[in-house]
């Protein structure tokens, strides 16, 4: 497969070019960006192949469109739409890492992303690629958006539970806690080093933009309507997510009844491990790799359920679902290229 990386100088970018030059059935036809200067990947990537030889260089769509089957757009929320709307009508398969296409509602985009969603209409034939939940829509669609990290992270965690009726779906609390690179390379006087180091700290309490990305999908999996609250942190960390789930357990919620549900939903699955009973994960067990652990424990005395989930956020969080989507969508192996 051709494929071409629009954006391919930031964090989820670099990840790619790393899984996607050791894939065995892709070619790497463009990299693009929007700085005038042709930057070596080498330059860009130290530690690469020396076979590697490629360039990033300006974004032209009428190259892109002329030699590429797969297009992995990279750009920045509410940037992204306009390629992904050229790209598709051009006939290639898009794989957009942006939040410009996973919700449904352009009105909750709107909302959460202070900008109108200028393409509506697409919006219903994006399939959401949290690979575990939406494989057999993945194999089919020319649209995949890839999901948020902090999504991925409370959704894996969840959807074992939710399918079955094992927690109350009011009760709902996301606790969550990103290295840095999650917010990207903008930029930012919250993720300095100095605000950043021996630091940590809540931000977006409940107003975070992946709130209503996480409901969506909470809600399609349960058939139901839930209550979320959802608290993200900053880690002086640069990469992984650790997410802490708790919610109240209903009464067929019994330890045996959970672990059965996460052992057949998950069983498998190449990139989810079920810690072994009262262990739980670390972010050290997942940096640079696709894997998602998950542990729980349940309280006897408050009925509640506490899961926790571990990914790295540039990874299953971002660039290696990607490549996950890629491989269902096109017929190869699901592990192919991507670091374990």
């Amino acid at each position: 497969m051709n494929c071409a990386i629009i954006g391919a100088t930031g964090y989820t970018g670099i990840e790619l070019i790393k899984i996607l030059t050791r894939h065995s059935f892709v070619r790497l036809t463009h990299l693009t960006t929007r700085q005038k200067r042709a930057i070596p990947v080498r330059e860009l990537i130290p530690t690469i192949s020396r076979e590697v030889n490629l360039e990033v260089r300006r974004h032209s769509f009428s190259e892109v469109k002329r030699k590429t089957d797969v297009i992995f757009v990279c750009l920045p929320h509410t940037e992204a739409m306009l390629a992904v709307k050229q790209y598709r009508e051009a006939g290639k398969i898009v794989i957009d890492l942006s939040a410009d296409y996973r919700l449904k509602n352009a009105a909750q985009y709107q909302k959460w992303y202070k900008t109108r969603h200028l393409f509506p209409s697409l919006l219903k034939s994006a399939v959401y690629g949290l690979t575990e939940i939406n494989r057999s829509s993945i194999r089919k669609a020319d649209l995949i958006a890839n999901p948020g990290c902090y999504p991925t992270g409370a959704a894996l965690g969840l959807a074992p539970l939710l399918e079955r009726g094992l927690v109350d779906l009011k009760s709902i609390v996301v606790d969550a806690k990103s290295g840095g690179t999650g917010a990207g390379k903008k930029l930012s006087v919250h993720t300095q080093f100095s605000e950043l180091d021996e630091n940590f700290y809540a931000y977006k309490v409940n107003r975070h933009q992946h709130m209503p990305e996480i409901v969506q999908t909470l809600e399609k999996i349960a058939g139901k309507k839930v209550g979320l609250t959802f608290v993200p942190h900053l880690l002086p960390v640069q990469r992984g997510i650790l997410t802490v789930i708790y919610a109240k357990k209903t009464n067929k919620a019994t330890p045996a009844a959970i672990r059965k549900a996460f052992l057949e939903r998950y069983s498998g699955e190449p990139f989810i491990r079920l810690k072994a009973e009262e262990t739980f994960p670390a972010l050290r067990d997942v940096q640079n790799t696709n894997y998602c652990d998950i542990g729980f424990t349940v309280e006897p005395k408050s009925g509640r359920v506490i899961v926790i989930t571990a990914i790295d956020n540039l990874l299953k969080g971002a660039s290696g679902q990607a490549v996950q989507n890629m491989n269902v969508r096109c017929g190869f192996s699901e592990e192919e290229g991507i670091p374990a």
